[in-house]
């Protein structure tokens, strides 16, 4: 078994795509390899210690159910049930044997609230021919990497984990699923993972209702969801992955739901993004509010606000980077007893990024926030403490407006004067502005008309031949500033120029030919110069093209980026087009969030079609 894992994770480091698909309920989230295995899981919430965390280690835990054929006369195949977030792997050996693993963590409505709990439930059973399998469960304790210790019960395996019980619940016999013996599969067998929750009712019987019940609300939720013309079926799988990277019990949406997935493989850019980056919250609000499902954003809404009035340092100076539960992720933590993916070490979790100035925040909160006072479908939202929130924000991107930062890339070393800073420090006094002409904002008493001029002077004075530059003391080239044109900044010569010099010196091309995908930049950074591609990027150029009405150039590159998605279409946070490699946390919701903005952008209305 240690070898073929080993195997599977070498063969990326040459080149492949992630072999993962995701599950979860807004509560919990796990990856599941296309082989059968749980790989990656952390409980009781997302950015806590693994349980299963083979993903960075070949004994990082996992719960496994395979054939005990040899791995060479074994097929595997992986999808998704339609319009659901509900993973089947079928199994088929030579000799014809074949089972499917349903995995699925329960949510649906019940008693006038949506249940999730902390729970994972997985069914096999026999599609074809005399098939057996391997079950094997080997949870860890966290980051020690100790595995678990199991004590047996009459139908399940209890773990202490923490001072807290993890629970295996099975039909399977418990002897076979001890020893890890091969086990004939004639019938349906249910396995139930639980993190301090007990199943008293039939096992069988659970499994089929949570199952029914949770296959019905992700369809459902996906009927709520307006799509565009073009691109459904990934724009609905971006909306389903997207929608598992909210943490609803405190409406957090994190960045990614794993760490330490290099972004260059062996190399030490090994991020933990379990967390809720406020600027990542932006994108996805814009996106769900593309979907037309807004219930993220007051669950946002809730979170910022706790922010805003328990955190003594919020009114002169907002952290980039939060935990669920509102803390700073600090400090960053290398674990040198994990192996990390690929060999890539180090493994980390927390973040230091959370130390750093990052001034564009405040523009993109206030991005965030201006749908409530723009669609009067929010008229209940418009209250006192938003409008003091907003004004606030706007305060400070006022104070921010050409001071140096980390910037939206969080360089760790020489901090400087980011253009894009300056552009969101505009975008947010612009919106701002356009609130309080409406009667918003009335206690308000900064001049937003010259506070916005001096933003957008800020910006232009960073402009070397026409074109946007990172800043006015560094004029390189920034995938980001295509946000100028998505943004409506009114210079359009600028946009026009921007957006042709970031296609031109950022593209990635591959047998001399573009490939649609972008560096985020080319300068030398503190490790080094970035070697893939940055998935969102992409994305932001199809969007502005598609604003500067370049539409045949933005749908061309829109078919290109669609190409980085794994076999069940998640993208990961890089891409290497020419060796077809995903790199970076997976899956990443910037790049889904970035894959839905842009497929609105580049299609045309449902009037023309319909």
């Amino acid at each position: 078994m240690l070898l073929q894992f080993t195997l599977r994770q070498k063969s990326l480091m040459v080149g492949g795509m992630y072999p993962y698909g995701l599950i979860g309920n807004c509560h919990v989230s796990a990856h599941i390899h296309e082989s059968g295995s749980v790989d990656w899981l952390c409980l009781p919430r997302p950015d806590s210690d693994p349980v299963f965390g083979r993903i960075l280690d070949p004994e990082g835990g996992h719960f496994s159910i395979s054939s005990p054929t040899s791995s060479a006369q074994v097929k595997t195949t992986q999808r998704y049930l339609p319009n659901t977030n509900i993973l089947v792997t079928e199994v088929s050996t030579s000799k014809g044997d074949t089972f499917r693993i349903t995995d699925f963590c329960p949510r649906f409505e019940q008693y006038g609230r949506v249940y999730r709990p902390a729970a994972l439930f997985r069914i096999a059973e026999p599609l074809a021919g005399t098939p057996s399998i391997r079950a094997s469960c080997r949870p860890v304790t966290g980051w020690g990497k100790e595995y678990a210790r199991g004590m047996r019960g009459n139908s399940h395996v209890r773990y202490d984990i923490r001072g807290e019980y993890l629970r295996l619940l099975t039909n399977m016999p418990l002897t076979y699923l001890y020893e890890e013996r091969p086990f004939a599969l004639t019938e349906k067998t249910y396995f139930a993972l639980t993190w301090g929750l007990g199943i008293e009712d039939d096992l069988a019987k659970v499994s089929h209702e949570f199952l029914d019940q949770t296959t019905r609300y992700w369809r459902m939720w996906v009927k709520h969801c307006s799509i565009p013309v073009l691109h459904q079926e990934e724009v609905i799988r971006s909306a389903l992955a997207l929608k598992l990277h909210c943490y609803e019990d405190t409406g957090a949406i994190l960045a990614a739901l794993t760490t330490s997935l290099p972004e260059e493989p062996g190399g030490p850019r090994n991020w933990d993004y379990r967390y809720c980056w406020l600027r990542d919250a932006y994108f996805s609000l814009t996106a769900f509010h593309n979907l037309g499902h807004f219930e993220e954003m007051e669950g946002f809404l809730k979170f910022l606000l706790n922010i805003a009035y328990t955190h003594e340092h919020s009114r002169e100076r907002l952290a980039p980077v939060y935990t669920l539960s509102q803390d700073l992720p600090l400090p960053e933590t290398e674990h040198r007893n994990w192996a990390g993916f690929c060999g890539s070490a180090p493994v980390r979790n927390h973040n230091q990024a959370a130390e750093h100035i990052q001034n564009d925040v405040y523009g993109e909160l206030v991005l965030a926030l201006t749908p409530i006072f723009s669609d009067n479908r929010f008229y209940d939202l418009r209250t006192k403490d938003q409008e003091q929130l907003v004004a606030n924000l706007a305060r400070l991107c006022d104070r921010t407006i050409a001071q140096p930062d980390a910037g939206l890339w969080e360089i760790r070393n020489g901090w400087q004067e980011h253009s894009f800073s300056n552009l969101m420090c505009w975008a947010g006094l612009d919106r701002a502005h356009r609130m309080h002409k409406a009667g918003f904002l009335p206690s308000l008493t900064l001049d937003l008309d010259a506070a916005r001029a001096r933003a957008a002077q800020a910006l232009l004075n960073a402009t070397k031949d026409g074109s946007l530059r990172n800043g006015p003391k560094d004029d390189t080239y920034d995938a980001s500033l295509a946000q100028a044109a998505i943004l409506g900044f009114p210079n359009r010569d600028v946009c026009e120029t921007t957006m042709q010099s970031i296609a031109r010196a950022l593209a990635v091309q591959a047998g001399g030919k573009e490939t649609g995908f972008y560096f985020r930049y080319l300068r030398t950074d503190d490790f080094g110069r970035p070697q893939s591609s940055f998935v969102i990027c992409s994305f932001w150029v199809v969007q502005g093209l598609a604003r500067l009405g370049r539409m045949a150039e933005a749908q061309q590159i829109m078919a290109q980026v669609l190409t980085g998605a794994n076999h069940l279409g998640l993208f990961s946070e890089h891409f290497v087009p020419e060796t077809r490699t995903q790199l970076g946390n997976f899956p990443q919701a910037y790049s889904h969030v970035g894959l839905i903005n842009a497929a609105f952008a580049v299609s045309p209305s449902w009037t023309t079609v319909l």
